[in-house]
């Protein structure tokens, strides 16, 4: 797919399109039917996990950092 069309918009126009897209997707029952089944089983062991007090958390402001700082490197 040539992209050029569309990185060539301004800026505004392009998160225009890019919202309309994901809305596209959410509203599109064949999107559930592509996505494996062991993903929900593995976002429900996770959410188990976390439920359980298995899981460590970053508070949002940490994890921001830490891929900024990985970033770079």
């Amino acid at each position: 797919m040539d992209t050029s069309l569309i990185t060539d918009l301004p800026l505004v126009q392009r998160l225009q399109i890019m919202e309309a897209l994901w809305d596209s997707l959410t509203n599109d029952p064949r999107v559930a039917e592509a996505i494996p089944n062991w993903h929900e089983d593995v976002l429900q062991q996770r959410a188990q996990r976390l439920d359980a007090g298995l899981e460590s958390t970053s508070a949002w402001d940490d994890v921001k950092q830490r891929l900024r700082d990985q970033t770079k490197k």
